[in-house]
């Protein structure tokens, strides 16, 4: 499964990055490929690429804020969560992801 996704909290720090690490590595042990985006104080890090986008099976929200460039996933599922589900239980998340993409 490809999953692209943005993560960004409200200071824009700690749980930004520490979503977008957790994400990666339970997609990652479980055979996904995925990109994560970032945005926060720094500004956006890590943009998708519209081919990555494009390419995806399933968009990941991971946000406490109101991202910007939600209009480029119109034609994606998206699922949104908060960044602290994503830090305490990532795996779970990967498994809905692949529950909801099946």
């Amino acid at each position: 499964m490809k999953i692209v996704g943005i993560a960004a909290c409200t200071a824009g720090i700690a749980h930004t990055y520490i979503a977008k690490e957790k994400l990666i590595q339970a997609s990652l042990n479980r055979g996904h490929e995925v990109h994560i985006e970032t945005q926060g104080l720094a500004g956006t890090q890590d943009a998708l690429t519209q081919q990555e986008i494009d390419a995806a099976d399933v968009v990941i929200i991971a946000a406490d804020i109101k991202v910007n460039g939600r209009e480029r996933f119109k034609d994606k599922k998206v699922i949104e969560v908060p960044t602290g589900l994503v830090v305490k239980s990532p795996n779970k998340l990967v498994e809905k992801l692949e529950e909801v993409t099946a």
